[in-house]
């Protein structure tokens, strides 16, 4: 006896479970597929931020860095200028030496006999004299001689007073005059004297 196998299951329902698992397995495979992608732009992102923050902080540090040579330099710049005033005014004074003698000797050469200084002050290039005279004529004379003197100009006359009119006829005066140097330009002259 010969017995026939007989298959029971329609193959087009086998050829839909086939279809089936590999639509599932190719839909598996393309969601693995997916994630890798997905993952390696992550990764490759990741490490572009990274570097790009690592180049960040290096930057920062570089700038702080600058900053503090910047502050360094303004702290010199300082040190630099008050250094230079400082020798400025030392070659004033060293320029300026040699004029406070010529002063002492103009103020002697030009006062004439009869006159008596009492007191003088230096504001800057001015000077304030105080004095006697026993006439009025010798103060004039006294002006003429501060005008024609090299290291004394523009004598001005402020007060003229006679104390005792009647026994000595003493005239108190008090005038101002202005310090210069022979060879002073006159902005110097105007600025204060001579340097």
């Amino acid at each position: 006896m010969i017995i026939t196998r007989i298959n029971l299951l329609p193959w087009r329902e086998e050829l839909r479970q086939e279809q089936k698992k590999q639509f599932v397995m190719m839909a598996v495979m393309t969601c693995v597929l997916a994630v890798a992608i997905v993952g390696l732009i992550h990764f490759q992102m990741q490490s572009k931020i990274d570097y790009q923050d690592s180049r960040n902080r290096f930057m920062s540090k570089e700038l702080e860095n600058v900053d503090e040579e910047i502050k360094e330099i303004s702290e010199l710049q300082k040190v630099r200028r008050s250094l230079i005033e400082r020798m400025e005014v030392i070659q004033d004074l060293q320029g300026s030496r040699p004029s406070i003698v010529h002063l002492f000797t103009e103020i002697v050469s030009t006062v004439p006999n009869g006159v008596y200084l009492e007191s003088l002050v230096q504001t800057g290039s001015n000077l304030k004299v105080n004095g006697e005279a026993e006439s009025n004529a010798r103060v004039s004379t006294y002006m003429r001689n501060l005008q024609t003197s090299a290291w004394l100009k523009d004598p001005n006359l402020t007060v003229i007073e006679i104390e005792d009119k009647t026994v000595n006829r003493i005239s108190t005066f008090t005038l101002t005059v202005k310090q210069t140097s022979p060879n002073a330009s006159d902005e110097d002259q105007d600025d204060g004297g001579p340097q």
